[in-house]
């Protein structure tokens, strides 16, 4: 999409989560697409005009490109007609997924944007940028703190518990426990930064691999034998802020 030009934009439904602005497709057809990024899980479009479509796929939305557009599925939702000939068609079943526009020069302090974490990659991200969040979330369980984008940006719950096994700690430990009283980072936070980010540069390289070898250690792997090399346990799952969390009671602490 990149560098292409927006000849229509349709619209099948009057939102997703939300909905659409009045202005919607008035400001993005004719737009010429300068650049596709990523924030977190939001995908950002940036417009010739300086506006920025600001995309997320919520739990089920899914993009497909398509030359000649036949017919439409039912959760076909959203359609951008490119100059080009090429269709990009959103779909979403459960429409959780939701797009907005920013206006030039707000993408940073767009109410969507502006508290989020830094990215799990980055140089931004680093043991004191955690210590600092985990201190001030003193009541707070680690798995949840970890899964708050204002904390860290784009980490996902899968990752976020394949990065505690990694880094052997329990998912209802409190956050706080990581740091000292005067907000030092204790020997575990060292460990944890590293597992976060060994984890998603394993997701990331997977991601190129064919096959459909199963990428988790312990992720829905509830029963199972922990596969940490001489831990005896089991990996259990309980549910945490709605979502689901696996991990061994035994080497975890």
């Amino acid at each position: 999409m990149a560098r292409s030009r927006i000849r229509d934009v349709i619209l099948r439904r009057p939102n997703l989560r939300y909905e659409f602005p009045r202005d919607f497709t008035r400001r993005l057809e004719g737009q010429t697409v300068r650049a596709v990024t990523r924030r977190a899980k939001y995908l950002l479009v940036e417009l010739a005009s300086g506006d920025v479509l600001v995309m997320h796929l919520g739990m089920s939305g899914s993009f497909r490109v398509a030359r000649r557009v036949t017919h439409f599925d039912t959760h076909d939702h959203v359609v951008f007609a490119l100059f080009n000939g090429v269709s990009v068609i959103f779909n979403d079943p459960r429409r959780f997924g939701f797009m907005i526009l920013a206006a030039a020069g707000e993408l940073d302090t767009h109410a969507t944007l502006r508290r989020l974490g830094p990215e799990p990659l980055a140089r931004r991200f680093d043991v004191a940028a955690l210590a600092r969040e985990l201190r001030r979330r003193r009541k707070t369980s680690l798995k949840i703190a970890l899964s708050d984008q204002r904390v860290i940006a784009g980490l996902g719950n899968i990752y976020v518990v394949e990065a505690l096994h990694r880094a052997r700690l329990s998912p209802k430990r409190r956050a706080s426990t990581l740091v000292t009283q005067t907000g030092e980072p204790r020997p575990a936070l060292y460990e944890l930064v590293e597992a976060i980010r060994a984890v998603l540069r394993t997701a990331i390289r997977n991601q190129s691999r064919a096959g459909s070898d199963d990428p988790f250690l312990v992720y829905d792997h509830e029963g199972e034998r922990c596969p940490r090399r001489g831990c005896a346990g089991t990996i259990r799952r309980i549910v945490q802020g709605g979502r689901s969390t696996f991990y061994c009671p035994v080497c975890q602490r």
